[in-house]
């Protein structure tokens, strides 16, 4: 069986640290998580703990296009 002709072109890999770090909505804006919630949340309130979860939208438009370069299967 002939091997495949080779296209020359090269296949985009996922930055697997963005990917776990970003999200698109629906609407299409980039959302990100808050750092800080995996260890030393003992002295840290219960409200401030909550405050962690949300997600907050990435307002930088170099930053945006930094993480579709990154992350190029982002739908």
């Amino acid at each position: 069986m002939p091997r495949k002709a080779k296209t020359g072109k090269y296949k985009l890999k996922t930055h697997k640290a963005t990917s776990k770090r970003f999200r698109l909505t629906g609407s299409g804006k980039l959302v990100r998580t808050k750092g800080g919630k995996s260890h030393l949340r003992r002295r840290t309130s219960d409200r401030t703990k909550a405050l962690l979860s949300e997600m907050i939208p990435v307002n930088g438009r170099s930053i945006i296009k930094r993480v579709k370069r990154l992350n190029p299967n982002m739908k």
